[in-house]
């Protein structure tokens, strides 16, 4: 059994990347379980309240050191990530010397309305990640472009070419 922790760079309610998270869960082969996590109530990271480390960060940065790999999709906003993901990854990044994304499987994925599909906040993603030392898939890369023409009202992908690269990057990152 391999356990992967989801992560969306947006709060939004109809987020295409939560959307895209839930979609590579009900996509995942048998024996692997993608369990999306809560950043939502994160304090913004102080690094004075390092000694008093939230609880909320404390239990998602446990199930990221447990985890097989990890997944990320997120928006691109100001050609950069969302400031809700950064707070994140730097809380469960810390204190110096224990940051848990080091050698862990990370696939990033970025879903947009738009025609540049996330990529540059995409690849600021990477950035991060390669310096927190990740192990980053490069192949295939997933960037997902006009996302509201491959949702239904529900929520629910429903381009079936989306769903084959989704298969495909976690069997990429299922084998890593």
């Amino acid at each position: 059994m391999k356990t992967f922790i989801a992560f969306s760079g947006s709060l939004r309610k109809d987020s295409f990347n939560t959307n895209l998270l839930k979609a590579a869960q009900e996509l995942a082969p048998e024996g692997v379980t993608i369990e999306m996590v809560d950043i939502s109530t994160f304090p913004l990271y102080n690094q004075d309240e390092e000694g008093t480390y939230p609880a909320q960060v404390q239990a998602v940065k446990d199930k990221v050191l447990a985890a097989d790999g990890i997944i990320f999709a997120t928006p691109e906003y100001n050609r950069s990530i969302p400031g809700v993901l950064k707070n994140a990854i730097d809380w469960i990044s810390r204190p110096y010397g224990t940051n848990p994304f080091a050698g862990k499987p990370t696939l990033i994925m970025s879903a947009s309305g738009g025609p540049l599909s996330g990529a540059l906040g995409n690849y600021h993603l990477k950035q991060v990640m390669l310096y927190l030392d990740a192990h980053i898939l490069g192949q295939p890369e997933f960037f997902l472009g006009g996302a509201g023409s491959k949702f239904g009202s529900d929520g629910k992908l429903t381009d079936e070419d989306t769903k084959a690269h989704i298969t495909k990057a976690l069997q990429a990152l299922i084998n890593r």
